[in-house]
């Protein structure tokens, strides 16, 4: 069902004029057939948004859809067609994101050429080339309840939280992350194929090595400057340790950029017949993790309990946000999908302080509105009731 919202307010007469208002913001998000939603339009003000209801009422598909502003899958790793309503049509997304350099309108969604289904991005009204434009105009972080395990999962699972962390930062990680991916499958193509042209493959080899580093180099920046907001984080949270492990990593250790390039390039030619048995690359950043400890106790983190690896990944998400903000950049989007659950309650309310403090837009969903009591005025709360919305 449809649903306009005007500007929405929060339990009491406004926000705390204490607050300082974040340098980006959603102000307006407009959805048609997007999972479990036919048609929405919501306005909020850049305060935290809150949205509380019942398992199932769809408050993690309006945060999925939030997290198609930015390149990528969003926060489920969705095919594009998985995000269509049932019985619906192809989905789309709108937005309007308020900015330190004014306000910008967003629109994506899935359209279908023929047997070929791509994803379509306008910004202001003018077709982007790729969704990789997306980073340059708007950042979002987000945890999910599928993610508290992300230190017990694959190595996939933690390159891809830390480059939407680096993706903050530098918004040319996208399109060198698609090149990347892209120049790696066509390699294994020609490697398939047997006998391929050495020309071709130098060529495909050279554009490997030269975005892989450049990838890994972000890396290495965003975990470096990690590692200094999370130095001085507040005492309330455990202090993650970060480790970023891989070959191409190494090489920038005691290499130049351009000397790890050739390294890379060089390996590459060296592995050709074993990856071609094998249909894989053996080297590149897209074998790298992530390696994270308590650092009071030096345990890894794939070895603490549910709560404290919750509790650390809060930590890092939180460093990223005030990262940005001591180098003057935009601070992300916040998407936290019920957060509070296995924090307890000194933590939870110590978490919804430094949310206000930080001044980055934070959209928070659980089941019970009590849990965001304490933010009074200085949020927006809505109750999620069947896809429909209702501020309170």
């Amino acid at each position: 069902m449809a649903l306009a919202l005007p500007l929405a307010r929060g339990p009491q007469d406004g926000p705390d004029p204490g607050l300082r208002p974040p340098a980006s913001a959603l102000r307006r998000l407009s959805l048609h057939d997007f999972r479990s939603y036919s048609r929405l339009r919501l306005e909020v003000d850049p305060r935290p948004v809150v949205l509380t209801g019942p398992n199932g009422a769809g408050k993690t598909n309006l945060l999925e859809a939030i997290s198609f502003l930015s390149p990528g899958r969003g926060l489920r790793g969705a095919r594009l067609a998985e995000a269509d309503r049932i019985g619906g049509g192809a989905w789309s997304v709108g937005a309007r994101l308020e900015t330190a350099r004014g306000a910008l309108d967003l629109a994506t969604g899935r359209v279908q050429d023929g047997e070929r289904e791509r994803r379509l991005v306008r910004i202001d009204g003018v077709a982007a080339p790729s969704q990789a434009a997306l980073a340059e105009v708007a950042s979002l972080v987000w945890l999910t309840p599928a993610m508290d395990r992300l230190f017990s999962d694959s190595a996939g699972a933690r390159r891809r939280f830390l480059d939407r962390l680096v993706l903050v930062g530098d918004p040319a990680h996208a399109g060198q992350s698609s090149s990347y991916g892209h120049a790696l499958r066509e390699r294994a193509r020609l490697l398939r194929a047997g006998r391929p042209e050495p020309l071709w493959l130098d060529a495909l080899e050279s554009r490997i090595a030269a975005t892989g580093v450049a990838i890994a180099a972000a890396r290495r920046e965003t975990v470096r400057g990690l590692g200094g907001a999370l130095a001085a984080a507040p005492g309330w949270l455990p202090a993650p340790e970060l480790e970023l492990i891989g070959e191409a990593e190494g090489w920038l250790d005691e290499l130049s950029a351009l000397d790890a390039e050739a390294r890379f390039a060089a390996a590459l030619a060296a592995g050709r017949r074993d990856d071609g048995e094998t249909g894989t690359t053996a080297t590149g950043p897209h074998r790298s993790d992530l390696l994270v400890r308590e650092r009071s106790t030096g345990r890894l983190a794939r070895d603490c309990s549910t709560g404290q690896q919750k509790a650390l990944l809060i930590a890092v998400v939180l460093a990223e946000a005030r990262l940005r903000a001591a180098a003057g950049d935009e601070q992300p989007l916040l998407l936290l999908d019920e957060v509070a659950a296995h924090l307890d309650p000194e933590r939870r309310r110590a978490l919804l302080e430094e949310l206000c403090a930080l001044g980055a837009q934070a959209w928070l969903t659980g089941t019970d509105a009590a849990v965001f009591a304490p933010l009074g005025a200085r949020a927006q709360f809505f109750t999620v009731q069947d896809s429909m919305l209702a501020p309170t």
